[in-house]
């Protein structure tokens, strides 16, 4: 009953992103001293034999600041500077419409 209890308080919050061949899992857990962290897993599925390779980066509260900013500076320099004509909503659009969706079969842990 103790381990069902430990990963009980470990999981506190998932976001998953379905993204083409990829999936991201947005984790928040718990440590020992009740204290938070966001893991950041990327799933892609191996067409030889169906498993999965996962990618994981853990991220830890002092750093969330740091991490965000870095991230949007990021992002903001492709989408302004290097592709300013880029529609990038397209993809919020074609997911809102059903165009990407996968099929039943693509379920990813």
């Amino acid at each position: 009953m103790e381990d069902f209890n430990k990963n009980q308080r470990q999981e506190i919050y998932s976001k998953k992103i379905r993204a083409g061949k990829r999936t991201y899992f947005f984790d928040v857990k718990s440590t020992k001293g009740n204290d938070y962290f966001i893991t950041i897993t990327e799933s892609t599925k191996k067409l030889e034999d169906g498993s999965y390779v996962k990618h994981k980066i853990f991220l830890y509260k002092e750093d969330f600041n740091k991490f965000i900013e870095a991230l949007n500076e990021t992002v903001n320099h492709v989408k302004s500077d290097l592709l300013p004509e880029y529609d990038f909503e397209e993809f919020s659009r074609r997911n809102a419409n059903g165009a990407s969706q996968s099929s039943a079969g693509d379920d990813e842990i």
